[in-house]
């Protein structure tokens, strides 16, 4: 399970089952059952040792956990899992009747509300939200967010901004890829991700020395690492372990394109003699960059060439 979409349920009873597999027919989602019940469908899988391990073990790789049963399986079950809301999964109970359906964490980050809502549509049950901002028909700051594609830089100030919100109070929240000084004492900064990091680099080049000529870079672009949406190379490098750590530890995709692709695209680029007669183009970090922002996009920073590492940075329009 390593689908960002997917969706773990847990049931208990056969009347949990049943509805678990009602739901399966709306969503990607696996069902988990007691070792005892497995065989009564094809679909159920085994909750394999105690339940509190095998949740903590599947909240890595969902992006929601149902349980179908009480609320309190569910919240022994991942008490001990819980992390931050920007990381946590959307965690929903059920009750095997289907008539309640309750989000209990990652409300809004997470999309349990959401999530809860849509549900209770499908299996005609009624949501029991319980979220401040939800029940009084106000903004939550943070689910707009994650709606509108931002990372959030600060989440310790949700807290301090919703309490404003709900007692109409004004606000102060940054939506900005750029890194300047806060309008407001208290003040929620998001990262739109719209920027697109092209890079090329020598085979081989070191993890360590890759992150930092790529953080010198953003920060003397006067850009937030959060803002990323992608990045960008030649598909010889697809490989490449420090191109590959960074996009993982960024929890970006790495996007590669082949040397006819970079080359046939219209612009004015840097032009480099060597690098045309060894991969085939004659740029690879700016062409890599406007190639994955798509049409409309510009480049915000041309090609900056460090030790064996080029870089240059495109913004999505």
């Amino acid at each position: 399970m390593n689908t960002e979409n997917k969706i773990a349920v847990l049931a208990f009873t056969l009347n949990g089952i049943n509805l678990a597999l009602r739901l399966s027919n709306y969503f990607d989602a696996e069902i988990f059952v007691p070792e005892r019940f497995c065989d009564f469908h094809e679909k159920l899988k085994k909750i394999d040792g105690n339940l509190s391990g095998f949740v903590g073990k599947i909240s890595h790789e969902v992006r929601a956990i149902i349980f179908i049963g009480a609320c309190g399986i569910a919240v022994r079950s991942i008490s001990k899992h819980i992390t931050t809301k920007l990381k946590d999964p959307a965690v929903i109970v059920i009750d095997e009747k289907g008539k309640f359906v309750i989000p209990i964490l990652s409300g809004h980050v997470g999309g349990a509300n959401e999530l809860a809502k849509k549900i209770s549509s499908l299996i005609n049950a009624l949501p029991i939200i319980t979220t401040a901002t939800d029940i009084n028909n106000l903004v939550s700051v943070d689910e707009w967010a994650i709606k509108n594609n931002c990372e959030i830089e600060n989440p310790e100030a949700i807290k301090k901004i919703s309490g404003k919100i709900l007692e109409g109070h004004e606000i102060g929240v940054a939506v900005t890829e750029q890194n300047q000084p806060v309008p407001f004492p208290v003040t929620l900064i998001l990262r739109p991700k719209n920027l697109i990091l092209g890079a090329g680099c020598n085979r081989g080049i070191s993890v360590e020395d890759f992150e930092n000529a790529a953080k010198n870079f953003l920060d003397s672009s006067g850009v937030s690492v959060l803002s990323l949406k992608a990045l960008a190379s030649i598909d010889i490098k697809s490989n490449e372990p420090a191109l590959v750590s960074f996009a993982k530890n960024h929890n970006i995709p790495f996007i590669t394109f082949s040397a006819s692709e970079l080359q046939s695209l219209k612009g004015n680029f840097t032009r480099s003699e060597k690098v045309l007669s060894i991969t085939g183009t004659d740029n690879i970090c700016e062409r890599a960059c406007m190639s994955a922002a798509g049409e409309g996009a510009v480049i915000l920073r041309s090609k900056v060439i460090y030790d064996g590492i080029t870089f240059a940075l495109a913004r999505i329009m």
